[in-house]
């Protein structure tokens, strides 16, 4: 069993930063593409960012592209997102994904396996 736990969210003013983490147990956390996703009420759940096992390649949505990070720590089994120059239109909840089958990042729901319960980020103007 794989479990995912996202903790780093809050509210931050507009221009500000946050970091979101995703702390993951359970099978060989190396092995994973990572992705993280958002999504706000009443809308689908839209692809953020998403990172490659070894961490050499990223992929990431137009929308956040030169302002949001994605890394990894292997040894930590823990993803992050770093998130700076914030704007009110990145309020959502943010999902952390784990892809167990595949090696090519996906940046479709349907392309990962297991997720976290959310982490509530609001940027307020």
């Amino acid at each position: 069993q794989v479990q995912l736990v996202e903790s780093g969210g809050g509210l931050v003013q507009t221009g500000g930063s946050l970091r979101l983490s995703c702390a993951v147990s359970g099978r060989t956390f190396s092995s994973y593409v990572m992705g993280w996703f958002r999504q706000a009420p009443g809308k689908e759940r839209e692809f953020v960012a998403a990172i490659s096992w070894r961490g050499g390649t990223t992929r990431y949505a137009d929308s956040v592209k030169g302002r949001f990070t994605i890394s990894r720590e292997n040894a930590k089994n823990t993803v992050y997102l770093q998130m700076n120059s914030l704007k009110p239109e990145d309020t959502d909840l943010y999902y952390c994904a784990a892809d167990l089958s595949r090696t090519i990042i996906g940046t479709t729901q349907g392309e990962y396996d297991y997720w976290g319960q959310g982490t509530q980020v609001t940027v307020s103007s």
